[in-house]
């Protein structure tokens, strides 16, 4: 018998929860720092879960999750259960926004504030759902699906709500390109999540009260799910056969910490290392270069310019029939704004066609922009407030049109993600109108050696997983590589934080149009509506339709 559903393990589970519930000074005690803990502890595991920590043990903090919410006493109690949990998860998940208010001493003061605020405010989505959890009160096996219905819908809304943050969803728990990753290419990375997080909370049970049968069902169904996962997974993953293009792409990566970016001397020592890993002699010649997002710490209007050296020695090294892409910011004229411009940040596509130096083949302006980093939400509010100044925030980014696919002299198309794009599922279309590849840079150079930047890559290759193309990613200092349409970085093709190098790498055929490429969330919106068709004001409603005994 496994030991989560062993006599005595069920009867301590079950002794712990119910001595939160003793009404005695003692039971007082416990239930307020107990519950504390338990709640932090859950999002705390859920969060250990991801990627680059692994401990997939972990999951089971949304069955702990569920429970504590429904031990709650209160609706409100229940939405601080949550909300604990959420700021745990979100802490351990996002601590390495902090890293970025360190690269310039005047911001560093507001490290801890960023490292705790992003928490307090993402965790109210938790709060949230776990408020309407208990609030609904399911009862019986089925509550397991409206818990995942609750839950992951609001996850979906904390990917949209003010442009949305859809860092490490549940379902990003799976290693990208791992067996049970691959059902993103059905369901999308929200479907995963409603299927990890319904798996996980089918455990929750085996702590709670009924007839121990049933919850022995749930807890075997759970285990069924993920074992689908897996196995449905494997079996994708042994017909993949990675197939090549003529087409061969050079991802250069310099390591040049962001820190080190900021002074003149410095300049002109970034623009000779790109130059040179571009112009490196290989073992054949790239039709294709990339470079990342802010690689050179200057405007594309400097960089451009009429007779400037740096687009004369870009020029040099970039060969007759190659093309170079790279990210930069740009200013654009505007008499319609009060600056008299805008500002976009972009990705050009820099194409030697055998004249005159290079000609800009192809520009993208970034769509969805970080707030706080690129805008501020409420811009004018902010500066009245004085918040503009206190982020050293002048000028906010303008976002450019909807993300589209964008041609590529010999080379096939490719849609363009700038670095926060790529956390971003549906900004690829994944039939009609599928290019050939995505194109992501990033600037992770900004958090340095932490979690964050494993975490991106990780996520980035689900893009992968629901389209079916390959992902080339090319970042300042890691990780940069190559993946396949899998989401599998493929082997030697990698350069990990503190490496500089370049990566010589053909670009892979796309796989077949998946599932979620046709079709997108609506199995996700499909397994929502399922799970919310079990909460309590439903089912009175269809009782009283006689459509049900």
């Amino acid at each position: 018998m496994p030991v989560w559903a062993s006599p005595t393990h069920t009867r301590w589970m079950n002794s712990l929860l119910a001595t939160l519930d003793t009404d005695t000074p003692r039971g007082r005690l416990i239930r307020r720092f107990g519950r504390i803990g338990l709640a932090l502890t859950a999002g705390a595991a859920a969060a250990l879960a991801h990627p680059p920590f692994g401990v997939l043990p972990g999951l089971l903090g949304y069955a702990l999750l569920m429970i504590l919410s429904e031990r709650s006493s209160t609706v409100r109690g229940g939405f601080w259960m949550g909300w604990l949990a959420g700021f745990a998860y979100f802490f351990i998940s996002c601590w390495w926004v902090a890293e970025a208010f360190l690269v310039n001493p005047a911001q560093a003061w507001m490290a801890p504030f960023a490292a705790s605020a992003l928490p307090i405010g993402l965790a109210l989505f938790w709060g949230t759902a776990t408020a309407l959890y208990r609030r609904f009160a399911p009862t019986g096996m089925t509550r397991v699906l409206v818990f995942a219905a609750l839950f992951c819908l609001l996850e979906w809304l904390r990917g949209h709500v003010l442009t949305g943050f859809p860092w490490n969803p549940a379902g990003a728990s799976w290693k990208a390109g791992s067996a049970a990753s691959q059902f993103a290419s059905i369901g999308g990375v929200y479907g995963l999540s409603f299927v990890t997080v319904a798996a996980a909370a089918a455990f929750g049970p085996l702590m709670g009260s009924g007839p121990r049968k049933a919850r022995i069902v749930t807890a075997v169904i759970g285990a069924v799910a993920f074992a689908a996962l897996l196995i449905s997974g494997a079996v994708r993953l042994s017909s993949a056969r990675l197939e090549l293009t003529d087409t061969v792409v050079r991802i250069v990566q310099a390591d040049v910490p962001q820190a080190s970016k900021w002074t003149p001397e410095a300049y002109q020592g970034i623009v000779d290392r790109y130059v040179n890993l571009t112009a490196r002699p290989g073992a054949v010649t790239p039709d294709l270069i990339l470079w990342p997002e802010g690689a050179l710490p200057a405007s594309a209007n400097d960089v451009f310019a009429p007779g400037s050296p740096d687009a004369a020695a870009i020029a040099r090294a970039v060969q007759p029939g190659q093309s170079l892409i790279l990210g930069l910011g740009r200013g654009v004229a505007d008499p319609s704004t009060p600056e008299g411009g805008r500002y976009f940040n972009s990705l050009f596509v820099l194409t030697d066609e055998g004249g005159d130096g290079l000609r800009i083949s192809a520009t993208y302006d970034k769509y969805r922009l970080v707030p706080f980093g690129e805008f501020l939400p409420a811009g004018g509010l902010m500066g009245a407030l004085g918040i503009r100044a206190l982020t050293h925030m002048p000028l906010d980014f303008s976002h450019g049109p909807r993300p589209a696919p964008i041609a590529i002299p010999g080379a096939p198309g490719a849609q363009p993600l700038i670095c926060y794009e790529s956390l971003y599922p549906g900004f690829t279309p994944g039939a009609e109108g599928r290019p050939g590849w995505i194109a992501n840079i990033s600037n992770d150079a900004w958090f340095g050696r932490t979690s964050g930047p494993l975490q991106h890559l990780n996520l980035a290759s689900y893009r992968a997983i629901e389209t079916g193309l390959p992902v080339v990613r090319a970042t300042p200092t890691g990780t940069s590589a190559m993946i396949d349409p899998w989401g599998r970085v493929i082997d030697g093709q990698r350069l990990d934080a503190g490496e500089s190098g370049v990566i010589d790498a053909r670009l892979p055929e796309p796989a077949a149009v998946t599932i979620y490429g046709r079709f997108g969330d609506l199995l996700f919106w499909l397994l929502v509506v399922a799970g919310l068709s079990f909460t309590l004001p439903w089912r009175k409603v269809i009782r009283s339709k006689s459509i049900v005994p």
